[in-house]
């Protein structure tokens, strides 16, 4: 019998936040996918990368109440980095991967790959070792408020695998109550509705379509259904075309069905899945990380969950010195022109930066260009 992946500790330091609750004192950790089944019991919160490993962490102490993301922290305590943010991939590189997506599509590889880089910027530990997340989280919370927002932190040093993850994630990934299972992908950004172009809205259905042959594997015959297509959504900064993929699932689908199933989530991954990971592997210079990944909640004991897909989403890794992380994307299409699908990139990714880079001030102003050249392995 396989023995479970699990650390345990005395209720150590560590929070969590999404919309209407948070969580203090992470008990155990657990490796996902592995111990999946694990999720069919208790309170955790939940980290996957893109790549398909994770883990979840169980809680002691879980408030809840209603509104958005429950961060107890001042916006004024955080400190982001001073100096410049570095691309894994320039202008001209990503660019020349549209290009190279647009190959495979003419030679019948796939239909449709998002393309992705991650952008980084010097940033040391505070007083504590370690950036403040919570800060980070009360920080977008001002400036770039999102119906998915959250965070986890876990800090290093202690009995538990540590995580540094803050997102202001606009995009449901699965969400889970009554037995029924709802996902909500994104695809389509423009800086205003009338941006909005027929290739976001193919791109959209054709994702759509994904998602709800996804869901078709854990739920019962004839209950997946759309029951939302292209809707515009207002986000700071943006707008994104919205549909919603709901369904019944089999009495006996688990954890570990429901996310062999649907991860990684259709939206940022392409179509179809595998062939457009295989391109994703090929094209993109650096591992994603948790960008693109998951994170999110899981109650057990209730039957309910809110996972998030990991975008617009930043973490924090401790190598020389210390780095914040936030990765940037688009989907490609035949119809791509490569210099928008660089702007795109360049939209996502500003205003967030800009807050991630200031104070106070600018957690409430937003805003801002994205100088991103020159990654730094």
């Amino acid at each position: 019998m396989r023995t479970p992946a699990v650390r345990r500790s005395p209720a150590g330091e560590g929070r969590a936040w999404f919309a209407g609750l948070r969580a203090e004192r992470p008990l155990e950790c657990i490796t996902l996918p592995d111990d999946a089944h694990r999720l069919a019991a208790d309170f955790w919160v939940v980290v996957l990368e893109f790549a398909g490993r994770g883990r979840a962490w169980r809680f002691a102490d879980v408030e809840r109440a209603p509104g958005d993301a429950l961060v107890d922290a001042d916006p004024a305590d955080w400190r982001g980095p001073a100096g410049p943010w570095r691309s894994s991939m320039s202008g001209e590189a990503y660019r020349a991967g549209v290009r190279a997506v647009h190959e495979r599509i003419r030679a019948g590889d796939v239909y449709q790959v998002n393309l992705c880089r991650v952008l980084e910027a010097d940033l040391a530990g505070g007083p504590e070792g370690e950036p403040d997340a919570a800060a980070l989280g009360a920080c977008l919370a001002a400036g770039n408020p999102a119906p998915f927002a959250g965070g986890i932190h876990v800090p290093r040093g202690g009995a538990l695998p540590p995580v540094w993850l803050v997102s202001a994630s606009p995009e449901r990934f699965l969400s889970v109550a009554d037995g029924r299972v709802a996902s909500g992908p994104i695809k389509g950004t423009a800086a205003t509705a009338s941006g909005l172009t027929a290739k976001d809205a193919a791109e959209n259905v054709m994702i759509t379509d994904m998602v709800r042959n996804d869901l078709q594997r854990v739920c019962a015959p004839a209950s997946v259904e759309v029951t939302a297509l292209l809707a515009v959504e207002h986000h700071p900064g943006l707008v994104h075309l919205v549909s919603t993929v709901v369904g019944a699932l089999l009495p006996d689908a688990g954890w570990p069905d429901l996310l062999a199933a649907a991860y990684p989530p259709a939206s940022v991954s392409g179509a179809p899945k595998l062939a457009a990971l295989d391109v994703i592997a090929e094209l993109e210079p650096v591992p994603r990380g948790p960008y693109c990944g998951a994170f999110g909640w899981v109650d057990g004991a209730a039957g309910r969950a809110e996972l998030a897909v990991a975008i617009r989403s930043f973490w924090w890794v401790p190598q020389d010195g210390g780095r914040l992380r936030f990765g940037t994307g688009a989907g490609i299409t035949a119809d791509s022109d490569p210099d928008l699908e660089w702007a795109e990139t360049e939209l996502k990714a500003a205003r967030l930066v800009a807050l991630a880079g200031g104070t106070a001030q600018t957690c409430e102003a937003g805003g801002g260009p994205v100088d991103a050249e020159g990654w730094r392995d």
